[in-house]
């Protein structure tokens, strides 16, 4: 049973706790989906484990959540290893790599000078936005060693961010520079877009959501017919606005709070 498998890493009562969130919230994507008449199997729920500790992921892990993600390059990197630890599951990370791991996302700020670190180590980065970090990421593809039999270079899988409500203090690459950014992206032979991904500014109401992530599904079409790629993915809404988004169009849904609690004090 999951929850005797979780409670390997957590006291049972708080093992028990942590799978009653994550199947609410499992239910709750699944029951939109389903009044979106969409196929709930299409969507990725990512559990947001910033600041939460590894056992928590772990204990996800052993009842079967795949996908996690992360804002903190060291966090992460530091967080991989010791669930790699505890579970005797390393990260399934690039394109071909296999095995049946966590998937590890990027869904923070990343800076040019960390693409060395992030590159091989995360299945999918969320937050590429400008041409200089695509650059940086594609130079340490470079230098990375073939993989598998077949010496097959290595790839990264990317989306780019949006800064859909065109807020200061987010990232994100303008929407009307979007294109050029994307023309850039795919001149590069490691990086491989599969989509957009969007922070819209934070509502009480989710219903208020609506119209950015409407907005990321139009730019993603507009530009998928653009370059004649499908662009299969959106990565958008959180713990307040999940319906919302995947009604508009998501494949791929952020939840931290509502599965792992309220983030633990930093420090």
């Amino acid at each position: 049973m999951p929850d005797i498998a979780a409670s390997a890493f957590l006291p049972p009562d708080a093992a028990r706790a942590l799978l009653d969130r994550w199947a609410a919230v499992r239910a709750r994507v699944d029951g939109a989906a389903r009044a979106a008449v969409r196929d709930p199997a299409g969507i990725t729920l990512v559990a947001v484990s910033k600041y939460h500790p590894a056992a928590s992921v772990a204990a996800l892990v052993a009842a079967g959540q795949r996908d996690f993600g992360e804002n903190y390059v060291q966090e992460a990197l530091r967080k991989q290893a010791e669930v790699a630890d505890m579970t005797g599951m390393g990260p399934d990370a690039l394109p071909g790599a296999g095995g049946e791991g966590p998937r590890w996302h990027f869904i923070g700020h990343l800076q040019s000078n960390k693409a060395r670190d992030v590159v091989g180590r995360f299945a999918l980065l969320h937050t590429v936005d400008s041409e200089t970090l695509a650059r940086k990421l594609d130079q340490r593809l470079a230098a990375m060693p073939a993989q598998g039999a077949g010496g097959a270079p290595p790839v990264q899988d990317i989306l780019l961010q949006v800064n859909i409500g065109d807020e200061a203090q987010k990232s994100g690459v303008d929407p009307d520079e979007l294109p050029a950014l994307a023309d850039a992206v795919l001149a590069l032979p490691r990086l491989r877009l599969l989509g957009l991904m969007c922070m819209p500014p934070i509502f009480d109401d989710g219903e208020a959501s609506r119209p950015f992530f409407a907005r990321l599904r139009e730019l993603r079409d507009g530009l998928a017919a653009r370059v004649g790629l499908p662009l299969p993915h959106l990565s958008m809404g959180m713990s307040h606005d999940v319906e919302v988004a995947v009604a508009e169009g998501a494949t791929i849904v952020r939840v931290g709070t509502d599965i792992f609690g309220p983030r633990p004090a930093r420090g």
